[in-house]
């Protein structure tokens, strides 16, 4: 069983910056496709950005040039680096996982393994 734990989030300001972790534990080699999701209230849970087996990287277009992901396979950590943050970046931050091979996209029903999220509010 794989756990997820989320750490790393809080309160800024515009422009802020901000990193979040996310430790793996468990049966952590099924972990081929790695990502963040955010929710704000309201809201349905939206891909952030996503990393596969092979260090493919993809991205939401509203976090392009501003947000980075990367992963650390020793420590079986993920990453999210955040720049430039703005108000509407507010949400509750998830990582997430699943086994597949064959794609790794920011679909919210792909992913089966979910950590417990992390708060990011950024004020005006």
């Amino acid at each position: 069983q794989v756990q997820l734990v989320e750490s790393g989030g809080g309160s800024v300001q515009t422009g802020g910056s901000l990193r979040l972790s996310c430790a793996a534990s468990g049966y952590t080699d099924g972990n081929n496709c790695m990502g963040w999701f955010r929710q704000a209230p309201g809201n349905e849970r939206e891909g952030v950005a996503g990393i596969n087996m092979n260090g493919g990287i993809n991205y939401v277009d509203s976090v392009k040039g501003r947000f980075t992901i990367s992963k650390d396979n020793a420590k079986n950590t993920l990453y999210l680096q955040m720049n430039n943050l703005k108000p509407e970046d507010t949400a509750m931050y998830y990582c997430a996982a699943h086994y597949r091979r064959d794609r790794c996209f920011l679909w919210t029903n792909d992913f089966n393994r979910w950590g417990q999220g992390t708060q990011v509010t950024v004020s005006p």
